[in-house]
């Protein structure tokens, strides 16, 4: 399980991206992810290491907090 899957969802949509368009973003920072992958991200079934954090944060052009915050927050 993750936390910042919900997060990683949110931002996505919010910016209109597909999981696809993501996916590509990623692919091009040199982080060969599936969507299949990025699904289970964003369903917190698939853990995420410090680096995919960062690399997350740079293809969503957020910062790597947003991908903390709570919906409480």
């Amino acid at each position: 399980m993750n936390i910042v899957g919900e997060n990683v969802r949110t931002i996505r949509e919010q910016n209109g991206w597909t999981q696809e368009q993501l996916t590509a973003k990623c692919n091009l920072l040199e982080w060969n992810i599936s969507r299949g992958t990025l699904a289970k991200i964003e369903s917190k079934v698939r853990r995420v290491t410090d680096i995919e954090v960062k690399l997350l944060a740079e293809a969503l052009e957020t910062n790597i907090g947003s991908l903390f915050l709570s919906a409480e927050n």
